[in-house]
Formats: C-alpha cells, structure tokens, sequence
C-alpha cells in the first residue's frame, strides 16, 4: 500500500498546486477590478459582472497556457529520458499528460462559460446606461463617448444609443475573436467525447485541429481594450473618491474636478500563450522533418482477424519497448496520422507495428495493403514517443496485462527480454515475466513469435496478486495495463491491496497506457 499512497497523495499534490493557481488568480483578479480606483467608474456602469469577467479571464489565459504542453510528445519523450534516474513517483505524473490535457481543457471550459455569462450582463449594462436619460452617473459616463469622441476617451463601447448589442458584438475585435473561439472550442469539446473519438476518429482529428482558430482569436482578442479604467494621470487630477460625487459639476470651469480619462487594458493573453506557443511550433517543425525521412518496408503480414502488420526501416530510427509511433498514409489522407504501439524489440533490424481494422482509416489501410502488392503504398513515420512501458526493466517482477490489440505494447516488452536473457544481459533487474492477453490457435504467438504463448480468458486477478506476492515478498511488482478503464480499476486497486505498508516489503506499481 505504501507506494500507492506516495504516488496517489503526489498526483493529489500536483492536481491540488494546479487547482490552487486557478484559485488564486481568479481572487485576485477579482479583488483588482472589484475593488481598485482605477475601475471605479466602469464598475458605476457594469457593478460586480466586471470583476466576473475579468477573474475568469485571468485563469482562461493561464489554462491556455497550459492545454498544449502534455501534447509536446517530443517534450515529454526528453522529460522521461532526463527523469531516467528519478523516482518512479516522479515519472509517473509524465503518464498521466492525457489526463491532465482533459481536466484543463475542462476548466477553459468552465471559465469561457463565466466569462460568456458575465459579458452577457456587461453589455446589457453598456446599452441600458447609453440609453438612459435619467442623469445619472452611468449615463453621464456613457456619454462620454460623444463629447470625448475626437479625444477617445471614451467607456462605453457602445457609443450610440441606436447601436446595438449585436452590432458591437460582430464588429469589434473582441466581440468578433470572442464568438469564433467559443464555436471552436464547443466543436472541439463536443467531437472530443469517447464516442466520437472511438466510432469517427476523423471527426476529433480534424475538428480538434481548431485548436488553431483558439490560439489565434485569443492572442488578438484584447487588442481592441473593451475593458477600460481610468488614466494615471487623471486619477492625479481627479481622483474618483473626491469627484465622483460632484459629477454633476464636472462640465463647471471653476470646479476642481475634471471629466474622468480612460484607457484601454493593453491585450495580455500573448504574453500567456507565446512561449508554449513557439515550443509547440519547434515540436511540429520536428515532426514534420521526421515524417519526411524515407521509411521502406520490408515486410507485410495478414494476420487473423484482420490484423495487419508492417514491417519497416528508417534511416536513424532507434527505439525503446513499449514506445509508440504517429503512421500516416498519404494515398488515405494527407493530414491524419494515427498512433500505433511498436511490437517489435528494440534488438531487431526493424520496427513493427499490429494494425486491427477498427475505423474508416485503418479499414482503407488493410485494404490498400490486401490489394496492392510491391511497390506498397508509402507510409509516413513519425516517432518513436515514450510509454509507461519504457520502465518495466526497473522491476524485478512484471505482470503485463493487455485486452485485445491491447496485447501489442507488451509484444515488443517479451521479444526484448527472449533477446535480453539469450545474451546474458547482466543489467536486467526483471527476473519474472507475468502475461494474460489473448491467444490464437497458433504454433507459435501472433505478436511474439515465441513459442511460449499467451494465455486466453480473464484470470482471477486476486489469486494473482496473491501468488505473486507470496512468491516475490521483498520485491517491487510492476504491473503494466493497455486496455480499458474497467480493468484498470480492478487491477488498481488490486495493487493498492496487496503492496504492504512495510515499504521493505512487496509493492505493486500501477502502470497505464495512454495514447
């Protein structure tokens, strides 16, 4: 149970650091709009659906900041390499970047909806004080738009009367920027659900590419300083504390209060998102090259099933067990490229992937293979990228767990140990290799081509545990799944029961697959 704990609590920590940022820049945004002289006269006008807009602003820009990050394969494929020699506790949050992908793309969501709502409010503040004829200060503020218009000083957007809430909206920068974000992010959101990523995979690959359109719109949507507060210099001259009761008096020679000058926020969300934006363009740039380098293959085999495999040379392509590769075929779509584990060891003169028809793509892939002999269709590679599955050596016993294609992670894991033990590999901690994946009524396996084959049927995962635990009472347990959520529940909860709460006792670590 031990390090179950230490590695829940620390992701419970990183969550927790991730959630408490939020938090603070939304309370102090807040509190700056909601209680600084500089906006006391736009709050006259908008009340506390400023301060709303703002806060959620300021934590929209941060999480913006953030989405593309645990998408930098390349990043994280160095991460995990340079984090060679840190702790499995610390490796294991690099495995989690899906996760984290999803709960801040969440949390954009939710703040683009308090940013939506409070804007809704601001704006129908804007047009009921511009049409307000009552003398109040609101109105008084509004108009300043009139007599200031050649100074351009003005607060209220909305600097007529007869303009509408729409008009603005579709013609000013921020209005314009605001509405195409928001239809690119409730298409990527809506076309990123499990459903469509499973049953039309084209739709979440092309629809989340969107992500552009947002980057874009969000880097110019405060040019336009909708959002605007009083100038330094006439808050020296007349300060809102002394004059904004004697408004009535502003338009008075002898008065010492002065008509209130505005100025727009200068635009911030680029300063957020540059320099995620030039390390995830750098890590596009150095896919593209790699997709470019010429991949021959060498062999192809249809399998049961419909199960097809490639096998392939590339000029410079080293590999590790358990990564993963980006495969596209052009002749099928120009832009869409899809991820395969490699199933070949990292000991052999070539890569290999298992391909099961499961989607459009890779149906029109086992077909133009099925028909078309040499010359073959070409194939782009992008890769290798770093699993979980790199670190099942760090263990003296692994059990590899696989459902389905599932099975094809851990293909590459049990060819390199045969090769590892044939040579006498003396820096090879594992010692035992555990397995229960689907088996095919072949000679030898489908995946491995070993003679010892993997066993069919879900086993009894308790007596499992138990077994290996007893069998293995000072030793740590790496436990490897790819397959679905359901059986990495069990499987993670098995391994919180059996790691004792001695730390010089059995410990399981649970590892995941995540593409």
């Amino acid at each position: 149970m031990g390090n179950w704990v230490v590695n829940h609590w620390f992701s419970v920590l990183v969550l927790a650091v991730w959630l408490g940022l939020n938090i603070f820049l939304f309370v102090y945004a807040y509190l700056k709009y909601a209680k600084g002289d500089k906006y006391y006269y736009t709050r006259e006008i908008l009340g506390s659906t400023l301060a709303c807009a703002r806060a959620s602003a300021f934590c929209l820009n941060f999480n913006s900041m953030l989405i593309l990050l645990p998408m930098c394969r390349n990043l994280l494929s160095f991460l995990r390499g340079t984090c060679s020699f840190c702790s499995r506790t610390m490796r294991k949050q690099l495995d989690h970047n899906l996760t984290f992908h999803k709960l801040v793309a969440y949390m954009i969501c939710l703040h683009t909806a308090i940013h939506i709502i409070a804007h809704l409010f601001n704006f129908d503040r804007y047009s009921r004080s511009r049409r307000a004829t009552d003398g109040s200060l609101a109105s008084i503020l509004s108009n300043l738009s009139h007599h200031e218009k050649d100074g351009g000083s003005w607060l209220n957007p909305i600097h007529s009367p007869n303009m509408t809430v729409e008009y603005v909206t579709f013609t000013s920068i921020a209005g314009l920027t605001g509405v195409i974000m928001t239809i690119a992010l409730v298409l990527m959101v809506t076309s990123a659900t499990e459903f469509i990523r499973r049953n039309y995979f084209e739709v979440f690959w092309y629809t989340h590419h969107f992500f552009i359109v947002y980057i874009l719109g969000l880097g110019i949507h405060g040019i336009g300083g909708i959002v605007r507060g009083q100038t330094e210099e006439s808050m020296n001259e007349s300060h809102p504390h002394k004059c904004a009761e004697a408004f009535q008096k502003w338009d008075d020679p002898d008065s010492y209060c002065r008509h209130p000058q505005f100025e727009g926020n200068p635009a911030e969300s680029w300063k957020w998102i540059l320099a995620p934006v030039v390390l995830y363009i750098f890590e596009r740039i150095l896919r593209f090259y790699r997709s470019q380098q010429k991949v021959v293959i060498t062999k192809v085999v249809m399998h049961p099933s419909r199960v097809l495999e490639l096998q392939m040379n590339k000029c410079g392509f080293r590999m590790e067990v358990g990564q993963y590769i980006f495969v596209n075929c052009p002749s099928i779509s120009l832009l869409e490229w899809h991820p395969f584990t490699l199933t070949s060891a990292p000991e052999e003169d070539f890569f290999s992937i298992h391909i099961r028809a499961a989607g459009d793509w890779t149906e029109k892939l086992i077909k133009a293979f099925e028909q078309q002999h040499s010359p073959f269709p070409r194939i782009e590679v992008d890769g290798p990228f770093g699993t979980v599955s790199e670190d099942v050596f760090q263990y003296e016993v692994a059990m590899l767990v696989g459902a389905g294609i599932g099975v094809t992670p851990f293909a590459s894991i049990l060819k390199s140990i045969w090769h590892k033990f044939r040579h006498a590999d003396h820096n090879l901690k594992t010692q035992k290799a555990g397995h229960a994946v689907l088996n095919f009524d072949r000679a030898t396996d489908i995946l491995t081509g070993l003679k010892q084959k993997t066993f069919f049927g879900r086993p009894m995962w308790d007596n499992e545990f138990s077994s290996i635990a007893t069998a293995h009472p000072k030793s740590v347990v790496g436990v490897f799944l790819c397959g679905p959520r359901t059986l990495a529940r069990s499987l993670q909860k098995c391994c919180h029961r059996y790691s004792s709460l001695d730390p010089r006792k059995v410990q399981f670590y649970f590892n995941k697959e995540n593409f």
